[in-house]
C-alpha cells in the first residue's frame, strides 16, 4: 500500500525554530519518494507596501533568499522542491490558503516560533490557527525532532476519527519500517466505557494488520488523564511520533486546537500528527480506500 499522504506541504519561515520541520519534511519526502512543496508566508499588505516600499522590497529580497536556501537543502538530499512565497496580513491564512490551492493532504510545520509575550503557550499562536483551520492533516514538529525511526504511538478515543488515526499510523509505520503502539485512555471505570474502548482497539488493530500484513501492532487501554497517559506511554515505548485525531469539524471546534492535543504537542520531544477526519474511511472502515 502507498504512503497515506501523497501531497505534503511544508510551511516554514526558515528560522531556527523551523529547523526540525524542514529537516523532517525533506527526510520524509526522500524516504517515501514524495514530491514536496514549500510555502513561506510573507507579511504584507497594499498600505504597507505604499508607505514603506523600500522595507517591503527588503522583505521580498529576504524571502527570496530563504526560498533559495530551502531549495538548496532539498538538492543536497537529492530532491527538487517546489517553492512559493505567499503575501498577506496574517501568515496562518496564507499557509491554509496554499494548502487548499495545491490540494495538500499533509501540512508540515513547526511547533512554535520565538517566545515573546505569549511565552506560556505550548503551541505557537500561528501554528495553532493553522492546525485548527487546515483542510488536511497537520504534522507539528519541534525544532530538535527528526524523522521517526523507533515507534509510532497512535491514540484513539472511540470517536469517528479513530479509523483515520489507525490508517495514518499504520501507513506511516509500514512505510518507515517501525512498529505501532495503539492506545486508548479510559477516563472512568464504567463498564460500558471500557467495553466501548476495547471494541475500538480491537477493530482498529484488525484493520491495521489486515491492510499491512507483518506490521507489529500492540494495543492497550489505560486509566488516567489523556495527555498524561499519552505522553508517559510515548516515553516508555520510545515512540518518536504520536498520531492523534484532529478536533471536530464544527465551526466552534475548529477555533480550538483542543486541550489534549495542545498539551501532547507542546510537551513531547517528537513530532505529533493530527489526523483529519475522513468520512469515507471512518463511516465505512472496511472500504477498499482504507
Amino acid at each position: 500500500m502507498s504512503h497515506p499522504f501523497m501531497r505534503p506541504l511544508l510551511a516554514t519561515e526558515h528560522t531556527e525554530y523551523d529547523e526540525g520541520a524542514e529537516r523532517l519534511a525533506i527526510a520524509l519526502a526522500g524516504r517515501c519518494g514524495l514530491d514536496l512543496r514549500v510555502v513561506i508566508p510573507v507579511v504584507s499588505n497594499p498600505e504597507y507596501e505604499t508607505i514603506a516600499p523600500l522595507l517591503a522590497a527588503q522583505i521580498e529580497h529576504e524571502a527570496a533568499i530563504k526560498l533559495r536556501a530551502i531549495r538548496a537543502r532539498g538538492e543536497e538530499a537529492g530532491l527538487t522542491l517546489e517553492t512559493v512565497a505567499r503575501r498577506g496580513e496574517e501568515p496562518w491564512r496564507e499557509i491554509v490558503a496554499e494548502a487548499q490551492l495545491c490540494g495538500a493532504d499533509l501540512l508540515i510545520t513547526r511547533r512554535r516560533g520565538r517566545r515573546g509575550v505569549l511565552a506560556n503557550l505550548l503551541v505557537g499562536e500561528m501554528v495553532s490557527k493553522v492546525a485548527a483551520h487546515a483542510p488536511c492533516s497537520v504534522l507539528m514538529v519541534p525544532r530538535t525532532a527528526r524523522l521517526w525511526s523507533k515507534r509510532v504511538l497512535a491514540a484513539v478515543d472511540g470517536s469517528a476519527v479513530s479509523a483515520s488515526v489507525g490508517r495514518a499510523a499504520a501507513g506511516i509505520a509500514a512505510a518507515c519500517g517501525v512498529p505501532v503502539s495503539l492506545l486508548a485512555v479510559l477516563s472512568d471505570e464504567r463498564d460500558d466505557e471500557r467495553a466501548r474502548l476495547q471494541a475500538t482497539l480491537d477493530q482498529v488493530r484488525a484493520w491495521m494488520v489486515r491492510d499491512h500484513p507483518g506490521l507489529e501492532v500492540n494495543a492497550e487501554w489505560l486509566m488516567g488523564r489523556a495527555h498524561e497517559v499519552i505522553l508517559a506511554q510515548a516515553r516508555a515505548s520510545g515512540a518518536d511520533l504520536i498520531v492523534m485525531g484532529r478536533r471536530g469539524e464544527t465551526a466552534l471546534e475548529r477555533e480550538l486546537l483542543g486541550r489534549t492535543a495542545e498539551r501532547v504537542t507542546g510537551l513531547t520531544e517528537g513530532a505529533v500528527l493530527l489526523v483529519r477526519y475522513e468520512s469515507h474511511i471512518d463511516q465505512n472502515p472496511r472500504s477498499s480506500v482504507w
